[in-house]
């Protein structure tokens, strides 16, 4: 079994900052994962084509299961609004998705609350205070050839302190569901931190932030002890480095 987390920015290259669905495609294939959780998903965005990336990257992977989960209505830095049940899915939307080729015994999805106050964040236009975006934690319990196994998904804030009280909801709704349990996702924190605040193992130590010369790890696969036996050994671990995005993937291979 082959998980995988990746943060897409939009499916933006750093390169010539296009979005195009050819290298979003090469990109996603060259994970050949089981289950992949996408963060910085767009859909119906103008400045990605109003490409619908979750279904892009099921394409490419071959899976025939997948489901978006906005967080916002509009597009961050720009114009937008909390994503409600009401929002017209032919407006711009930006979330973060599960793909998976395994059948899906059933979905959840966690709301996970913006902080909220403004904070200070370094961009290439300087240091400028930012409205923090509404997250979401998306999650699926599989039917895979060995049992069922709980899967989630988010894109945790980058204000300290506070990304650390989503994680704890998130794993709080996680155990809801039945073990064995794994979430993939950009945390926007290190390995050492979610450790210490969650108690799940982590099956993969690397840096996956900023893509060209990774110096930190913000992208993780973590499992719930709590019935991680039942996962198998970890026997690969890669981060390629693909055309798109200032994150690498990071993919984890089991023996189970």
């Amino acid at each position: 079994m082959r998980l995988a987390t990746f943060n897409l920015l939009h499916g933006r290259s750093l390169s010539d900052g296009v979005v195009h669905a050819d290298r979003i495609r090469a990109a996603v294939a060259d994970l050949d994962a089981d289950v992949l959780g996408l963060q910085e998903v767009d859909r119906a965005q103008p400045r990605s084509g109003n490409l619908d990336l979750t279904a892009l990257a099921a394409e490419a992977l071959g899976a025939s299961v997948h489901r978006f989960a906005a967080a916002v209505v509009g597009t961050p830095g720009e114009i937008w609004q909390p994503w409600h049940a009401e929002a017209d899915t032919a407006h711009p939307q930006y979330g973060i998705a599960l793909v998976t080729r395994y059948p899906v015994q059933r979905w959840q999805i966690t709301q996970l609350p913006a902080a909220p106050v403004r904070s200070p964040v370094l961009t290439p236009q300087g240091l400028l205070l930012l409205k923090d975006e509404p997250r979401v934690l998306l999650a699926a319990v599989l039917e895979t050839p060995r049992g069922l196994l709980s899967v989630g998904t988010t894109h945790l804030s980058f204000v300290p302190g506070w990304n650390v009280r989503q994680l704890r909801h998130a794993v709080r709704a996680l155990r809801a569901l039945p073990a064995p349990r794994i979430l993939l996702g950009d945390l926007n924190m290190p390995s050492g931190p979610v450790r210490a605040f969650t108690g799940w193992r982590s099956l993969a130590r690397a840096a996956t932030f900023p893509s060209p010369y990774p110096r930190t790890q913000l992208d993780h696969v973590l499992a719930d002890p709590r019935g991680d036996k039942a996962l198998g050994r970890v026997v690969q671990v890669r981060t390629p480095h693909p055309a798109v995005s200032d994150h690498r993937p990071l993919v984890v291979s089991l023996d189970r």
